[in-house]
């Protein structure tokens, strides 16, 4: 593994679009760690889909349609400064995705080929094939690796984290040895909390981690229940980890379908399989409770079957390894947890309330999704203002000195590794009591069962390896939302 400095002007916990966007706004004399949980492309980031949202260049567009149906989604709870900042910088960012080498999609006029998505009013969806975050994510490694500024160090977890007199010290599991840096200041772009669930479409390194540190340090921990439930993931029923259906297949015409292959959305909003994400996984339990059954099914066999194959080959061929030809035949999904629309809360320069801690991404709450996200949002939110995190560190850099103070965190000499199964049975409380439509009648019980939990992880000294911090940081995550709802 590379070798560490002992002193780092900022220190960035998380190497998705977030991280990496703002490692590149940052000033180039600022000396930058950049910390990828494992691989820099083992990310949320990296499996988004969809697109990213945004009117750059786009007749017949504007910003406020775009804040409309970011409103109408939301349940109008938006924040309206930060939604503001959000649809009308979009074009700024998307362009220069565009100068780093990004490809999008084109028509055969060359222009691009904006998409449709569920809760869009106009076709304004930038993509790549059905694998824009991953292509997003390339175009900013590439970008990264070319500053000289910035030290990657993949496969380092942040465990804990102190404040000092000068900004933090930050201490980092490498290769299951503990070591610590200081620096002056701390982004979080540490990405959701799937993995809290016991299905999800989240990256494996989905467990809260930023958030739990952040919580820690005194940071305010925001509308963490503001959890979105995709209602398209396909359902093989045994695997964690969800392979996601994009929202653009449903864009792109395909229709749901309940047990008996009959179309059913009618039912329950007139924009049918186009409404907003969590009106249609609303919709799919309240159907499984009338039909008595959780068979549901996305069907685009309807479609130009070569214009599908183009248009979605990531879906088309991971599917076809299923058993199912999105071409010919239904599909079967189910909802399950997709992404966090709170997090740690933040203003509209991605500050804190601890001075020189920053977040950006999915960990954080800036309010611009209000109670639902609106489809392809998440990748705008997350460069928007991660760039706007590094422009305002780059001011307040001007009046830092060269001092760094350092830390001393609590030796860890525990060998006792954490008991086996806490993570399993929290992730089974998340997904019995809060899901789609939570169980009230319950959640009291869990809330109790998941305190008890992370009492039994504080109580004693336990091995400081991955399995511990993650428990650490799901435990902490799970009360937050559980303590909401009470």
């Amino acid at each position: 593994m590379i070798e560490l400095e002992q002193n780092y002007d900022v220190v960035i916990a998380g190497a998705g679009a977030a991280g990496c966007y703002a490692a590149l706004h940052l000033p180039p004399h600022l000396r930058v760690l950049l910390l990828a949980k494992r691989g820099a492309t083992l990310c949320n980031s990296a499996l988004a889909q969809g697109g990213i949202a945004g009117v750059w260049n786009s007749p017949g567009d504007n910003i406020e349609l775009h804040a409309n149906d970011t409103r109408i989604a939301g349940a109008f709870t938006n924040n309206p400064k930060t939604l503001h900042i959000l649809v009308s910088e979009a074009a700024q960012d998307i362009e220069q995705l565009v100068e780093y080498g990004v490809e999008f999609d084109k028509n055969a006029d060359g222009d691009y080929d904006r998409t449709l998505e569920g809760g869009h009013c106009r076709r304004r969806i930038f993509h790549y094939r059905d694998s824009t975050g991953a292509e997003i994510l390339r175009g900013l490694l590439a970008q990264v690796s070319q500053l000289p500024n910035v030290t990657v160090s993949e496969f380092t977890v942040m465990s804990r984290a102190m404040k000092t007199e000068t900004g933090f010290s930050v201490e980092l599991l490498r290769d299951g040895e503990l070591s610590s840096v200081d620096c002056h200041f701390l982004i979080m772009a540490t990405g959701g909390i799937g993995r809290v669930y016991e299905y999800t479409t989240n990256s494996a390194i989905a467990t809260g981690d930023g958030i739990r540190i952040a919580y820690e340090l005194g940071a305010r921990i925001k509308n963490l229940s503001l959890i979105q439930f995709h209602p398209t993931a396909f359902n093989n029923k045994h695997t964690r980890e969800c392979f996601l259906i994009s929202e653009a297949v449903r864009g792109e015409g395909a229709y749901l379908r309940n047990c008996k292959l009959e179309r059913f959305m009618q039912r329950y909003d007139d924009r049918l399989e186009l409404a907003p994400r969590d009106v249609v996984s609303h919709a799919i339990i309240l159907e499984s409770q009338r039909t008595g059954s959780k068979d549901f099914w996305i069907d685009i066999s309807h479609k130009d079957p070569e214009e599908v194959k183009a248009r979605f080959p990531k879906i088309y061929n991971k599917l076809l390894e299923q058993g199912y030809d999105l071409t010919k035949e239904p599909v079967p999904i189910y909802p399950c947890q997709h992404y966090l629309m709170g997090g740690i809360d933040v203003n509209a320069n991605a500050q804190t309330r601890v001075d020189r801690l920053y977040a950006c991404g999915e960990c954080a709450h800036t309010g611009v999704h209000g109670n639902n996200r609106l489809a392809s949002n998440s990748l705008l939110e997350a460069l928007v203002f991660s760039r706007r995190a590094a422009e305002e560190i780059a001011r307040e850099a001007d009046a830092i000195t060269d001092r760094f103070e350092h830390g001393e965190f609590k030796p860890v000499t525990a060998t006792e590794p954490i008991p086996h199964g806490i993570r399993t049975e929290l992730r089974k409380i998340l997904q019995e009591n809060y899901f789609v439509i939570p169980n009230t009648e319950h959640m009291r019980a869990a809330y109790d069962r998941v305190t008890e939990l992370i009492q039994l992880i504080a109580c004693e000294d336990w091995k400081m390896d991955l399995d511990y911090l993650e428990a650490k940081s799901q435990a902490t995550c799970a009360y937050l939302i559980l303590e909401e709802q009470l």
